[in-house]
């Protein structure tokens, strides 16, 4: 009896969390979180303000928190292809990259972040987010590097990754996330066979 009223409690947090961060993107897409009010985030997601102040102090803590979910799965989407290779990327296939099906699952955010209109706060975040990614993803294969090597290579992978979901946003997402993995691996073929003529 016990658990099912925890699984029930349990629901009901994450139906909280659910929908204030759907208010969130809603409130995003009109204004910057800066002048986004408890109030108004509460309205739209249908909870009182007691509730709100239960689970966060301010909406700055909403959208810490919609980020981390967020970053979460983009890095179990990045780290897939090396999960599943074991590294060996010369095995890597199409269908085992992941993150454009990551952004596609998370598009409403990712519009937000990609918008000229809005503050470029959220994009540094995510870019910084990337590059943390490649530095703790990568450590075998970078270990003869110098610190300031690898901060170059980590911003040139991650500028890499946001250029292409930039040129994805640039085109409304038209392209499937499986004609983009196909074009990653081509792109990946490519270098090698650059680096083998050079």
């Amino acid at each position: 009896m016990f658990i099912k009223g925890g699984n029930i409690l349990d629901l009901r947090v994450k139906k909280t969390h659910d929908n204030l961060q759907k208010a969130l993107i809603v409130l995003l897409n009109q204004k910057s979180l800066e002048n986004i009010s408890v109030a108004e985030i509460c309205r739209i997601a249908e909870i009182n303000r007691g509730t709100f102040y239960l689970h966060y102090k301010n909406v700055h803590g909403v959208f810490e928190r919609y980020f981390n979910d967020i970053v979460k799965d983009l890095k179990l989407s990045y780290d897939f292809p090396y999960d599943v290779t074991k590294d060996n990327l010369a095995m890597l296939t199409p269908e085992m990259i992941q993150i454009f099906h990551h952004v596609k699952k998370y598009e409403a955010f990712y519009r937000i972040v990609f918008d000229e209109k809005t503050p470029m706060l959220y994009y540094h975040k995510l870019l910084k987010t990337i590059r943390l990614f490649v530095i703790e993803s990568h450590t075998k294969e970078t270990e003869h590097m110098s610190d300031q090597q690898l901060e170059y290579l980590a911003s040139y992978t991650a500028n890499s990754i946001i250029g292409l979901l930039l040129q994805w946003h640039k085109e409304d997402y038209v392209l499937s996330p499986e004609t983009l993995n196909q074009y990653i691996y081509d792109f990946s073929r490519l270098k090698e066979t650059l680096q083998k003529i050079i």
